[in-house]
């Protein structure tokens, strides 16, 4: 098994919330805990799945996102220049609308030194307690490009927002090291949806090629002089919304860009439907470079996949990167919201069991 993240079992991040904690925090809501009480919650049901997690057998561990309400609000929300407000719309998805949140820019950005997101790091690394490799995910600084967030008025120039979004992400990369992190995660549904067949709506007259390389040029403006033992990778999701999705797409536009240049140890990529079209964009990424994540484990159901069939398809992407260039994980996490996705714990674990068995299989 390789020693160095990501790992050739490893996963992308979230959890299913039990019942439990979506009491505890309706509850807190309403006001009849105390956030004390609430954290509390919080904190056994995250030590009760660390414990879990390394039981299956994996090497990196995350806290689930039990402290979340969606995977990338809570944390874009708490940096400066932007504030959390509920619009008139959710996000779109099949079949589907999703809970109304987001995010807006309301002055100039830079990271907020008292991000809550690094303390709650800290107490989950202690859990850890070096029994695994504790992995922090927060959202990818590409998703501050999604239209409707930017205030022209503060930045009418998008070089001078991107600038701002660059600096303030390198700042919270050091603070997140400070913290302990080794294994940091970004997540990327803009990514992916440059590469749809119809692009998403923007609010700057870019071209697809365009917008291409400013995300290309944000990310890796942002890994920039970060410490060399610091692990970043980046999963590319196109949407996890109580087990639907927002849009389809290969990777073929963005592959010969930001999957051949993008300076990131490994991306995460899903695999799981013909949704991803097939593995042949693989092709751009460098021999001996990123690692390449695959996604062909489903999140979004508890049918445990045949284990032949996957073994079938890593060798097929194996013809488009070398084999001990590959890695297996779901698809996305189980949980990108509080709602989570329709399946059960258990089968949750059966997956993740499943990814820990097969690598093993395969890369020893």
């Amino acid at each position: 098994m390789s020693i160095k993240a990501p790992f050739k079992a490893d996963h992308v991040g979230s959890l299913l919330r039990p019942n439990n904690l979506h009491e505890a925090r309706k509850n807190f809501k309403e006001g009849n805990i105390t956030a004390e009480k609430l954290r509390e919650v919080e904190i056994s049901e995250i030590k009760r799945i660390v414990d879990k997690q390394i039981e299956i057998g994996l090497q990196a561990v995350t806290d689930g996102e039990f402290r979340r309400t969606w995977w990338h609000l809570d944390f874009l929300e708490h940096l400066n220049g932007f504030e959390g407000y509920v619009p008139e719309h959710g996000y779109k998805f099949e079949g589907t609308e999703t809970e109304k949140y987001e995010v807006k820019n309301t002055g100039e950005i830079s990271f907020n030194t008292d991000h809550p997101f690094v303390k709650d790091f800290t107490e989950f690394n202690e859990i850890v307690g070096g029994r695994a490799v504790a992995k922090q995910t927060i959202p990818s600084p590409n998703q501050l490009f999604n239209p409707r967030i930017r205030d022209t008025s503060i930045y009418p120039d998008i070089e001078d927002y991107a600038k701002d979004i660059i600096k303030a992400y390198q700042d919270a990369l050091q603070a997140f090291y400070e913290a302990g992190v080794r294994y940091l995660q970004l997540d990327d549904v803009y990514i992916a949806g440059l590469s749809a067949p119809d692009l998403p709506p923007n609010d700057i007259a870019y071209s697809r090629e365009e917008l291409i390389d400013l995300a290309l040029r944000v990310i890796n403006g942002v890994l920039e002089g970060k410490p060399e033992d610091l692990t970043v990778t980046t999963h590319l999701c196109r949407g996890n919304y109580q087990s639907t999705w927002a849009f389809e797409g290969s990777y073929a536009h963005i592959a010969p860009t930001l999957l051949a240049k993008e300076k990131v140890d490994g991306f995460f990529l899903e695999y799981d439907d013909d949704r991803s079209g097939d593995f042949k964009p693989l092709h751009h990424i460098p021999n001996g470079g990123a690692q390449v994540v695959l996604g062909v484990v489903t999140s979004k159901n508890g049918e445990l996949e045949d284990k032949k069939a996957i073994k079938a398809r890593i060798r097929e992407a194996s013809e488009y990167v070398p084999l001990e260039q590959l890695a297996l994980s779901p698809q996305c996490g189980f949980a990108s919201t509080h709602h989570g996705n329709k399946l059960t714990e258990e089968q949750q674990w059966d997956k993740l069991k499943f990814i820990v068995d097969t690598a093993k299989e395969i890369w020893t």
